[in-house]
């Protein structure tokens, strides 16, 4: 695999991150790729703290400490499950970050010819100003529903519900008559995140799939920067393998990734990539000083 063949690229930190700001101020396109590292960035943490403060009632009875196992608890009843899950998308969806990491990235690449491309379902691209029509939800996203089955590939807005869920459950219950079902077929609906064969993909996932690849085909040449931003090893060939493609296959662009403990190239790459392990807000925030923002 080529994760085995990775390397880190030999430059102080100060020099890569004046590198990145070169790379952006020169690119005539920037592609972005972001992962789960930034909304941690921002403030999204699944644990710690921020667990406790919305699910200490939930950690008490079963033991588990971490947004993303209680998940996929599996809760005794419907009314259980839709009282964690309404409450998980509403601090994860329907919250606004802590920290404006997004915002200052737009600063960064709003006069550019961008595009985003990520696995996070948190929905904060857009709610820091980027353009709809320039990114791509591959894994879903935690504002729809869908049916279970799933009996259609159509998807429905859920904040209306999920926020009186939010408010009306007790004693880690929601009204019955809450729990949603799907308007086709009567069966439950779940969200519509990427985890098995069921994963619906309507017609605004097509929809940004082909933007996404008419963006790849004016750019498969000239100055582009493919910024990886806090992208791991769970579902590398979404991105990171792909970027690392594309990067190889032009001598003009630059591949950079900004990522805490996992600031990894392949052993191919020469002179056209950087790697900064660091905190992605704290990397943006010295980029936007470097650029008088």
């Amino acid at each position: 695999m080529l994760r085995h063949k990775a390397k880190t690229i030999e430059s102080t930190p100060a020099q890569a991150l004046f590198q990145l700001h070169q790379a952006i101020e020169q690119s005539d396109a920037v592609l972005i790729g972001a992962g789960a590292g930034l909304s941690a960035s921002a403030g999204f943490s699944y644990k710690g703290e921020r667990f406790e403060r919305y699910f200490k009632d939930f950690a008490s009875k079963y033991g588990f400490h971490d947004m993303y196992v209680g998940g996929f608890f599996p809760y005794p009843t419907a009314e259980e499950y839709w009282a964690y899950w309404s409450r998980y998308i509403m601090v994860n969806r329907y919250m606004d970050a802590p920290k404006p990491v997004y915002q200052a990235l737009l600063s960064l690449v709003q006069k550019k010819d961008y595009f985003v491309l990520t696995t996070n379902v948190d929905h904060c691209f857009q709610k820091a100003g980027f353009d709809k029509s320039r990114l791509f939800y591959t894994q879903g996203d935690y504002g729809l529903f869908q049916c279970s089955a799933p009996c259609c590939q159509k998807t429905w807005d859920n904040e209306e519900v999920i926020r009186r869920m939010a408010e009306e459950q007790k004693d880690m219950r929601v009204p019955t008559s809450l729990i949603p079902l799907c308007p086709r077929c009567g069966k439950p609906m779940t969200m519509n995140l990427r985890s098995d064969d069921t994963f619906v993909q309507d017609d605004g996932w097509y929809q940004a799939a082909g933007q996404y690849r008419r963006f790849l085909l004016q750019h498969q040449k000239g100055r582009i920067l493919y910024l990886e931003l806090g992208v791991g090893y769970n579902t590398p060939g979404i991105i990171k393998y792909p970027f690392w493609k594309m990067a190889l296959q032009n001598p003009e662009a630059v591949y950079a990734c900004v990522n805490r403990g996992q600031a990894f190239v392949p052993g191919e790459f020469r002179q056209n990539a950087l790697c900064l392990d660091d905190d992605i807000g704290s990397v943006l925030n010295n980029l936007m000083r470097m650029r008088g923002i």
